[in-house]
């Protein structure tokens, strides 16, 4: 029964107590220009739906600031910048205050972080931290706090999705250059703690690679532009040629300035495919083939959802941005 009461919507109430959606906002934020038999009436249809506003969803109702936490593992990477200018253009518009709760590469500390989200008080949260799972996500909503997860397939009474589709695309790549070229080796290059994303990519790559019969290498870079540039340095010292899957755009760069100041030739000898593309992989030179997601259309997304779901009126709880894979001049294909 408490879980039917915590479904009721501001629209139901609206609708048994025949009054509009303003004047039960009004109600439940105590405004003076209601009057005292209309106020009664939804007083007592409030108590028999056993509905409980959230704090999002009087906040919306009443245009005051509310609060919301975001979960984010670094705002120094392009891509979680786009999304937070996302959330942050939506957060204006309805006149939310944002909180960032930044975490390190460790679940430990992402724990903390979820601690400090849950006792900030805040009315709604964000994430986007790949340390933390569904477990972790349920605490959270246990404290009837609405959420949205990025990159996580997690869903609840009080929890909603975006999700990213790669491993398809990047399949269908890696089909294409197995067709076009039969000499360069495949390498996938594995970040340590880079999350889930790059694990999935990294399991559709061996995949790939298996069904079409390829030798294939995993090989472990540091996530710098430098560590990568001066290790590549020493690699193609002994090899001229390779086809690289790097996670982000730096990674791929380091690559190819390496490969061209080893006097080898891109796309010929060396082709290199970014899979978080952002906007340096149009101006590197040669610029990056590279996958894109529109990270501002993530934010804006999971900040409406959140709405949505504050108000038990989220109908499509998992949202998924499909990849594009852009060609340039760093593949042949």
């Amino acid at each position: 029964m408490d879980y039917l009461k915590d479904r009721v919507t501001i629209y139901e109430v609206a609708k048994q107590s025949g009054v509009s959606l303003a004047t039960v906002s009004r109600v439940i934020n105590n405004h003076d220009n209601v009057t005292p038999k209309t106020r009664a009436k939804v007083n007592e249809t409030i108590a028999r739906l056993g509905y409980k506003p959230s704090g999002l969803a009087q906040a919306l109702a009443t245009n005051k600031s509310t609060n919301i936490g975001v979960v984010i593992p670094s705002a120094n990477y392009v891509y979680i910048s786009n999304m937070l200018n996302g959330i942050t253009e939506v957060a204006k518009e309805k006149g939310f205050t944002l909180s960032l709760f930044v975490t390190a590469h460790s679940r430990d500390d992402a724990l903390r972080m979820l601690e400090k989200v849950i006792t900030s008080h805040v009315d709604g949260a964000i994430i986007f931290d790949d340390e933390l799972d569904e477990e972790d996500v349920a605490k959270l909503s246990s404290y009837c706090v609405p959420t949205i997860v990025i990159n996580n397939n997690v869903q609840g009474d009080r929890v909603g999705c975006v999700v990213f589709g790669y491993e398809h695309n990047l399949i269908h790549v890696l089909e294409n250059h197995f067709k076009d070229d039969n000499s360069k080796r495949p390498v996938f290059l594995h970040v340590h703690n880079c999350g889930r994303l790059l694990a999935r990519t990294e399991k559709a790559f061996i995949k790939a690679c298996n069904e079409a019969n390829r030798d294939y290498k995993i090989m472990n870079v540091d996530d710098s532009y430098s560590r990568t540039y001066q290790d590549f340095k020493e690699y193609f010292k002994t090899h001229n040629s390779g086809y690289f899957i790097a996670y982000r755009d730096s990674i791929a760069a380091a690559i190819l300035n390496a490969a061209t100041d080893s006097n080898l030739r891109v796309p010929e000898d060396v082709e290199v495919v970014s899979l978080i593309g952002t906007k340096y992989a149009n101006i590197t030179r040669p610029t990056i083939s590279s996958f894109a997601i529109n990270m501002h259309e993530v934010g804006k997304r999971a900040m409406y959802m959140l709405i949505d779901l504050s108000n038990h009126a989220l109908e499509r709880k998992t949202y998924r941005f499909e990849s594009t894979y852009i060609k340039r001049e760093s593949t042949k294909e």
